[in-house]
């Protein structure tokens, strides 16, 4: 592995204990160039994570707290009229950061949650009728509560599939919850943390996880997966090609964390559930979609 990623991944595990997989899985999605949704209960440490993994990749990063009553132009900007100079100017909003935490995300109208899409898909944001570039690298990594609670609008599905992967940490291992009551809290360790890189690197090491070699016998087992998801019965709809693709990319950036120059059917395993988990609805009562991946994934021959 890249020493500078390995240090990366080091700091991340001291901030969040015990959740080494998760985190692999979140830089291999990063190095994918994709977005990330963090799923879970409220207290297990999604926000630490955002504000830890944006310090190590010494990104610009801007949080903002989703609530109901936040407007498209709260994210965006806003044009503001200069009446002196009789035009009009415009104001960018958070998103214009290459690192966005969007904080409870599911606690945003449709509206504000739909004014992301344009800028996850196409790194772009429209505003009056003027399209304004994002930087890049463009990140997005959201938080959301589990939609049962109180105050939560679920996403559509069409923008839980601009997130290349949906993680969930769950609650530490006891080890690692005794030694969290021990140390303290880990966000006092965020002011700690030491950047590995920055906009500009992180760019190449994206372009050097995208040259990784798949070959043809590699995309083959990635359709015969997705083929199962549409083919058993088991989900309401399978997976898109866009799937696939995420799964491609991914794969290859998993292959890049490792040091190897090719994609084995390892590294499609590893992250074969967190790409495609929160993109399948489960028609089996009490399985959930991302059970019925792994039995997927022990059903289809590589």
């Amino acid at each position: 592995m890249n020493p500078s990623i390995q240090h990366a991944l080091g700091q991340l595990n001291q901030l969040i204990l015990g959740k080494e997989p998760v985190l692999r899985q979140l830089l291999a999605a990063v190095l994918a160039g994709g977005h990330v949704l963090l799923e879970d209960v409220p207290g297990v440490g999604k926000t630490t994570l955002s504000q830890g993994l944006a310090a190590v990749l010494g990104l610009e990063h801007q949080r903002v707290q989703f609530t109901n009553d936040m407007l498209p132009s709260d994210l965006l900007g806003v044009n503001i009229f200069r009446p002196d100079e009789g035009r009009f100017e415009f104001h960018p909003g958070p998103v214009f950061h290459s690192f966005l935490l969007a904080d409870e995300i599911n606690r945003a109208s449709p509206k504000l949650q739909s004014a992301l899409l344009e800028a996850m898909e196409e790194r772009q944001v429209s505003v009056d009728g003027k399209t304004y570039p994002l930087p890049r690298p463009f990140m997005v990594m959201a938080t959301q509560n589990p939609t049962e609670q109180l105050g939560t609008f679920p996403l559509p599905e069409s923008q839980l599939d601009r997130f290349m992967m949906r993680l969930s940490m769950g609650y530490p291992t006891a080890e690692a919850e005794r030694q969290l009551y021990f140390q303290g809290d880990s966000r006092a360790n965020l002011g700690k943390l030491k950047a590995v890189c920055n906009a500009e690197i992180l760019q190449q090491w994206q372009q050097q996880a995208a040259q990784v070699v798949f070959s043809q016998a590699a995309a083959d087992y990635v359709y015969r997966l997705i083929e199962a998801t549409r083919q058993s019965g088991r989900f309401v709809t399978g997976l898109s090609p866009r799937a696939g693709l995420a799964v491609v990319k991914a794969a290859k950036a998993w292959a890049f964390m490792q040091g190897r120059a090719h994609v084995l059917p390892d590294d499609i395993k590893a992250v074969w559930v967190a790409v495609a988990n929160h993109r399948l609805k489960s028609v089996q009562q009490g399985r959930t979609s991302a059970q019925l991946l792994t039995d997927v994934l022990n059903h289809v021959a590589v």
